[in-house]
């Protein structure tokens, strides 16, 4: 039989009770450890997700009667390309095909769906519209040929096509489902490889598929993209290219040491960073980088000419800072930044180049460098503008 309390001693204390009277003391040596912290009240403003930074600019003849539908396509890429027919196809007999295109500010990312047809990028284009971007093409189905300077390329699913747009081309496809991303030449200005890239190469291997996987993931997210996202897309893009380049180099040359578009990239190098000097001119030119003016006339042939280029140069660098928000410079001073002397001639010149004044560029959106896109526009005829304005602004 247990042990009774004696008389006048006070009765024991249940087990759980001195653990609860221990726990109300505060006593730091009798209070409960907490083992982990306490979740502090979420704030709801914190954590909302942030909203997509894409809008995607849609164009599509499917909607059109089939009688329209190839001259619109024709409009539609007017800006880049010129397309014909197959021999023996009426444009009659219709043309569907969808071309939907997202601005990351420093890359274009292009899907596109067509029949088949063929296409020139000739020295006149180049002259009305002097874009040098390099065009990276993966075919999703369907074949192309594709002739730079006498050398003809095939395109396949599986494998990748890099290619020059300072560079006359032309070609033909199958029908075919591609993605595109158009990157600017600034991108590769600070890398070793970036003045020596072939033209019109064609990449294949392991880290080809891994670039083509890498692709298709970017395509895939490109409704969940945030601002934040945009530049380290670019950014991952541009060295998961030149990592397949180098690789790829090793066993077909895709890099090029000695030549014309060696130097080619030089030059358009040397003239980025010295658009604002007076001084730019060919003789300029000539002697820096240790060429003949033939030579450097017959580089710039088919952009019409140097002057003309390094003009274009100064007009686009001129436009992204009067489309900057943030830039508080008058009009006369961003002119004088780039090169220009005259208030008048800039004028003359950008309105021109552009359709509108210098003044009215204060009001059009342009993606400056690493930005986020432009809101797409919803009438059919400016839409063919609107990517020309991607097109042109690209990397600015």
């Amino acid at each position: 039989m247990p042990n009774s309390p004696q008389k006048g001693q006070p009765l024991p204390v249940p087990v759980e009770k001195q653990d609860e009277e221990q726990h109300n003391t505060g006593s730091p040596a009798q209070s409960e450890r907490r083992r982990w912290p306490r979740p502090s009240k979420a704030n709801p403003e914190a954590a909302a997700p942030l909203p997509p930074a894409l809008e995607p600019l849609r164009f599509s003849t499917r909607d059109l009667a089939p009688s329209d539908q190839f001259a619109a396509w024709q409009a539609y890429l007017a800006p880049l390309i010129d397309i014909r027919l197959p021999d023996g196809v009426s444009g009659d007999d219709g043309f569907p095909a969808e071309h939907t295109a997202w601005n990351l500010g420093s890359m274009l990312i292009v899907r596109q769906n067509a029949p088949s047809h063929s296409y020139v990028r000739s020295a006149a284009k180049l002259r009305s519209n002097s874009i040098d971007h390099w065009h990276v093409l993966l075919l999703r189905t369907g074949r192309s040929w594709t002739e730079v300077d006498g050398n003809v390329s095939e395109g396949v699913p599986g494998k990748v096509e890099l290619r020059s747009l300072g560079h006359p081309f032309s070609g033909r496809t199958t029908d075919t489902q591609s993605l595109s991303f158009y990157l600017p030449r600034e991108l590769f200005f600070d890398t070793g490889a970036g003045n020596e890239i072939r033209n019109n190469t064609i990449l294949s291997g392991t880290y080809t598929n891994l670039l083509i996987d890498y692709l298709d993931s970017i395509e895939a997210k490109l409704a969940i993209l945030t601002a934040k996202d945009l530049p380290q897309v670019v950014q991952t893009t541009r060295d998961m290219l030149l990592t397949c380049l180098s690789s790829s180099a090793d066993n077909s040359g895709a890099v090029e040491p000695q030549g014309s578009l060696a130097l080619m990239e030089r030059i358009r190098r040397f003239v980025q960073r010295n658009l604002n000097s007076s001084d730019l001119t060919p003789d300029t030119l000539c002697r820096e980088l240790g060429i003949s003016r033939s030579r450097l006339y017959q580089l710039f042939e088919p952009s019409g000419g140097v002057l003309h280029y390094i003009q274009k140069r100064r007009l686009l660098s001129a436009h992204a800072a009067l489309s900057n928000a943030a830039n508080r410079q008058q009009i006369i001073e961003i002119a004088t930044a780039v090169g220009f002397s005259s208030a008048a001639h800039f004028s003359r010149a950008f309105s021109k180049e552009f359709g509108y004044s210098p003044r009215e560029a204060r009001n059009v959106a342009v993606p400056p460098y690493f930005a986020h896109a432009v809101p797409p526009v919803e009438i059919i005829d400016s839409r063919a503008h609107a990517f020309g304005e991607w097109l042109k602004s690209l990397g600015h």
